[in-house]
Formats: structure tokens, sequence, C-alpha cells
């Protein structure tokens, strides 16, 4: 059973999360919220291996301009 809650937001933290929710690709602020809640509840869930992988593929990437623009790369991904 999920439960739900209502949450006020200060029309600039309101501002700053909409604009979060869209540049990371979430399809809505509840995506989002919720999201976060896990990140900050559970934390990181990539292996230390996983994140050497993700360092090296971003240098790599960085070195030969592989996708050009940040938004480029996120479509890839």
């Amino acid at each position: 059973m999920n439960s739900q809650i209502n949450v006020r937001l200060s029309e600039e933290l309101l501002i700053k999360v909409q604009e979060q929710t869209k540049k990371f690709g979430f399809s809505s602020i509840q995506e989002f919220i919720r999201e976060t809640i896990r990140e900050k509840v559970f934390g990181e869930s990539l292996s230390n291996e996983e994140l050497k992988l993700v360092k090296r593929l971003t240098t790599l990437i960085q070195k030969t301009n592989a996708y050009g623009t940040e938004t480029e790369l996120f479509e890839k991904l």
C-alpha cells in the first residue's frame, strides 16, 4: 500500500525542483522527489568498481568529444 503526503515548497524551491526535474528527464516532480528521497535514505547504489568504470568512461568521452554536448550524451545514455 502506498501513502500520499502533501509537501509545501517556497516558490524559489519549486522553480529549482522544476528545473532539475526537466534537466534529469523525470516525467514529473513527484517522480523526482521519490528518487531524491530514495537516494537520501538508501544512499549510493553503485559499487566502487562501477564508479571507477563511470569515471573512465567519462574521461574517454571528454578526451574524444564522443557526443559533443551534455544533451547529446544524455540522449545516447
